[in-house]
């Protein structure tokens, strides 16, 4: 997921990736129906055990409040996106890739998520920083679409499972689409 953002990143800025970059050759993304997948599984079980039952919670978070239609997939890292089956258009950037949604991962220094819709849909970006000043206490610390989360015993659990659970599958595609016509 995380090549997806920088390729979707690199394509509005009009840049392409080196073909042979590790980026560049991504995994494919299996489109596999919730419930959970084994990579999935297997990604988390691999984990320090402090970030595994951090991880642990975001997912049974996702999986519970993610509206119906999004399936989980690992690509490199647990994502959640709309099957080809229910939008044939695909990913922009690779039209054979379902529609990514959202991620999560475990990086070297924090906990990253990744919601696609926070980065096309300002409405949405505008609710979640509304939100995140009114009930978490640190600093928001995000990019356009990657929120990092540093200390561990302060991840705003119920937020993240409200953030997940505002937009449908047709609300995503509505948002990406309108996107992709003003690009």
């Amino acid at each position: 997921m995380l090549g997806y953002l920088l390729e979707h990143l690199l394509s509005y800025l009009d840049l392409d990736l080196v073909i042979g970059h590790p980026l560049h050759r991504r995994m494919p993304c299996p489109v596999l129906m919730i419930p959970p997948t084994a990579e999935v599984d297997d990604y988390l079980a691999a984990l320090p055990a402090e970030r595994q039952a951090a991880l642990l919670r975001i997912r049974d978070g996702i999986l519970q409040h993610l509206p119906d239609g999004f399936v989980e997939c690992f690509d490199g890292m647990p994502s959640y996106v709309v099957p080809l089956s229910r939008f044939p258009a695909g990913y922009h950037c690779k039209p054979d890739t379902p529609l990514p949604f959202l991620s999560f991962a475990s990086q070297k220094n924090f906990i990253a998520l990744y919601h696609f819709g926070i980065y096309v849909d300002r409405e949405l970006d505008e609710w979640f920083r509304a939100q995140w000043q009114e009930r978490v206490k640190t600093r928001l610390d995000m990019g356009k679409s990657c929120i990092r989360f540093r200390k561990l015993d302060q991840l705003p659990f119920d937020l993240i499972d409200e953030l997940v659970s505002q937009r449908s599958p047709e609300q995503w595609i509505a948002s990406y689409e309108a996107q992709r016509r003003r690009a």
